[in-house]
């Protein structure tokens, strides 16, 4: 059984890297002629990857760390250590037999996208007793992974989540093979067939298209909402009880530091995400003026690596409202310390529930009325992820 945080060191220790900060990284290269091919790689099950982590907040001295003023248990905090799990079913998956003994693994896991997070039972945690991540890899490409973890505590499932999960190289300076996965019995078939078909939704989510016509036909409603019945009129007319999108936002500057870096001074993911993850919350909490509740996170997706040495800016946008749900779209920049030049690396998509009715957010340009169909479509993901939550989970 393992326990947060020394699985960190864990993947420390399989990868051959010392305790330490290096400025410039140690070279790897030594590592590239260890590099597999995929055809001398053995076949793994569903069953090889498995594993189990425990997160130990019924000791007081790791407690602090998991929970907020109010003793809950940080959602941003969890999803920085699933992030940490998913690396390390990633290494535990992977098997290169032919690797000299006392070699470290010529690899590296870097996160691609995360699918769902449904936090449905998460504001039932006893944040003093611990939980258990339990996880394995339910689908391989030739180079990526997608791993499922479920978070539990006292046997009952509180979330599961998908990610997907990339090899690289040892310098991270290309792809790396993976094993092929065979399922080892009836339950692993039925799972690795679910996660085909999700693999088959993503490349369809993340294609871009063209609004379709009932979606043009809600651009079409909100533009006379906001301008009245007169086209000529170009002066736009904010509801009553409604809160303009450019007026909803909230940003802040984060400077990472070496504690949050990988084997090659890239920032992890988890980290990303926990702040993420907060400033989402304050959005919303700021919106609502009240204490508001995480849902669920859909489609965290990670388009580029971020260097130790960058600034990070994120901006989080009330995009939808529904009744008292709210759609908050998380947007990640990049602003590298040396050249001081801005670029987009990720995006989330948060449901945030508060206890009463929130007010409805409008958008008041095109761009942001492409932002509001996508939140609306994210909240309708989010809906009829609720309603099938009761189904058995594999």
């Amino acid at each position: 059984m393992l326990y947060f945080p020394p699985v960190a060191r864990k993947i420390q220790e399989k990868i051959g890297i010392e305790p330490g900060y290096h400025t410039i990284p140690i070279c790897r290269a030594g590592l590239l002629k260890f590099q597999p091919k995929r055809e001398d790689m053995p076949t793994r099950t569903i069953k090889d990857s498995f594993t189990t982590a425990v997160v130990p907040i019924s000791l007081i001295s790791k407690r602090e760390r998991y929970i907020n003023h109010l003793g809950r248990v940080r959602v941003g905090r969890m999803m920085e250590d699933l992030d940490l799990f998913a690396v390390w079913i990633c290494h535990r998956y992977v098997k290169v037999p032919e690797l000299p003994k006392g070699v470290p693994l010529p690899y590296i896991f870097v996160t691609l996208l995360v699918d769902k997070v449904d936090l449905y039972n998460f504001n039932n945690i006893d944040a003093n007793d611990d939980i258990e991540f339990c996880g394995y890899v339910s689908w391989v490409g030739t180079s990526s992974l997608e791993i499922t973890i479920y978070m539990l505590q006292k046997q009952q499932t509180i979330t599961k989540i998908m990610v997907m999960m990339v090899a690289r190289n040892a310098t991270n300076t290309g792809s790396a093979p993976v094993n092929k996965l065979q399922p080892g019995n009836e339950a692993e078939q039925l799972c690795f067939d679910d996660s085909v078909k999700r693999q088959k939704r993503r490349r369809l989510k993340f294609a871009i298209s063209r609004p379709t016509q009932i979606d043009e036909k809600l651009m079409f409603d909100i533009f006379r909402r906001t301008h009245g019945t007169n086209i000529v009129n170009d002066e736009q007319i904010l509801p009553d009880g409604c809160v303009w999108m450019s007026n909803s936002f909230q940003t802040t500057l984060i400077h990472p530091f070496p504690e949050n870096r990988n084997s090659q001074n890239d920032i992890f993911g988890g980290y990303i995400m926990r702040n993420a993850v907060e400033i989402s919350f304050m959005t919303a909490s700021i919106y609502t003026q009240s204490r508001p509740l995480i849902e669920c996170i859909l489609d965290i997706a990670f388009w580029s690596p971020i260097k130790v040495h960058s600034f990070l800016k994120m901006t989080a946008y009330v995009v939808y409202t529904y009744e008292r749900f709210m759609q908050i779209l998380t947007v990640v920049q990049v602003m590298d310390a040396k050249t001081f030049v801005e670029v987009t690396t990720n995006t989330f998509n948060i449901t945030i529930s508060a206890e009463q009715k929130v007010k409805e957010v409008l958008p008041s340009s095109y761009h942001e009325t492409l932002w509001y169909i996508n939140g609306r479509n994210k909240f309708q993901d989010f809906q009829r992820l609720r309603q099938n939550k009761k189904r058995p989970i594999l």
